[in-house]
């Protein structure tokens, strides 16, 4: 199920305001960013069975969909870094 249009709004405000605080140099219009935290809401309920088929058997059978999307998120945060991670999980080894 995708994001809600104010779920969306929270979203695109809350990384401007990580990207912020980071001091990110960030080449997009507010606009162009909310345009791609809406394509990539889309990405991923578009992509939802092909995750799920990709999954080895235990882990697609038995995950609910919040624990898979939970899986999903922990793996994508490691990619941004351990300590990205850490921030949103607490201790990541």
């Amino acid at each position: 199920m995708t994001l809600t249009t104010q779920e969306r709004e929270q979203v695109h405000r809350g990384i401007m305001r990580h990207w912020s605080r980071l001091r990110e140099n960030v080449q997009l219009s507010k606009p162009d960013l909310f345009a791609a935290v809406v394509a990539t809401d889309a990405w991923i309920e578009g992509n939802q069975s092909g995750f799920n088929t990709s999954l080895p058997p235990p882990a697609r059978n038995n995950l609910t969909s919040t624990q898979k999307t939970l899986l999903f998120l922990a793996v994508a945060a490691c990619r941004v870094s351990v300590s990205f991670a850490r921030q949103l999980f607490g201790e990541v080894d």
